[in-house]
Parts: structure tokens; C-alpha cells; sequence
């Protein structure tokens, strides 16, 4: 795994620990995978937006966003998960969820957000989806 100490980039904390973000390649070439640990929100966002902009920008072609960690998601976050979703749409790629906890997914389905992410019980079973290009 490689964290914000090795330098990869997009990869960092922010609000004294409350939400960390960890981007990796992923385990087949054009998969980046990013984990979210903590609750995202206004003050904790801009590791995630960084980290999103980079994996687009290094030309993924699938953004595997694990949220098997993320305790909460608010506006701010959604809107970031959003926009990646828009620039890597203009770059033939996607931004996919991975292993919602209960609160988010939630949060996803009232807002209607949850349509437009290919979403996956576990990274596992996303990495397995034989979609993959």
C-alpha cells in the first residue's frame, strides 16, 4: 500500500486524522484505487479532490473509490465524488464505489447521487466485475 509518506500522489490527511485518503495502482493497469478511512466532509475534502485529480489526470480508466472506512459523507463530499465523475467521464473513464457503509448509501439514495456510480458490494467484488476494460 502506498500512503502519503511514499509520496504517491493525491495521497494525505486532513482534520488532525478524522479522514485520511490512500490512492494506489490497482492490481491490472488503468485502476487506481483509492480508500477513504474517517467522515468527509467541508473541512477533510481537498485530500479526496486531490487524489481524484490525479487519478484521472494519470489516465485511468477506472477510479475505484473503497469506502469500506468512510464513516460519513457529506454535501461537500458528494460534490467532489460528482465533479471527479464528470472529469473522468470526459476522459472515457469512471469513477466506481466500493463497499458502502449503510449511512452513505443512504445518504446516495435520497440525494438520487447513487444512480450514476457503478457501485460494488466489496473492492473485491469491483476488481472481479468482468466489465473491466
Amino acid at each position: 500500500m502506498v500512503s502519503a509518506q511514499d509520496g504517491w500522489p493525491g495521497s494525505g490527511s486532513s482534520g488532525g486524522g478524522r479522514f485520511t485518503v490512500t490512492a494506489r495502482p490497482g492490481p491490472e493497469p488503468g485502476i487506481v484505487v483509492v480508500e477513504l478511512t474517517g467522515e468527509l466532509d467541508h473541512d477533510t475534502a481537498e485530500p479526496l479532490r486531490t487524489a481524484l485529480d490525479d487519478a484521472v489526470a494519470s489516465g485511468a480508466r477506472r477510479i475505484l473509490v473503497d469506502c469500506a472506512e468512510l464513516l460519513f459523507c457529506d454535501s461537500t463530499g458528494l460534490n467532489v465524488l460528482l465533479r471527479a465523475r464528470l472529469a473522468a467521464q470526459d476522459s472515457e473513464a469512471r469513477v466506481e464505489l466500493a463497499a458502502l457503509r449503510p449511512q452513505v448509501a443512504r445518504m446516495l439514495a435520497i440525494t438520487g447521487a447513487g444512480a450514476v456510480f457503478p457501485r460494488y458490494a466489496s473492492l473485491g467484488e469491483a476488481l472481479a466485475d468482468p466489465r473491466q476494460e
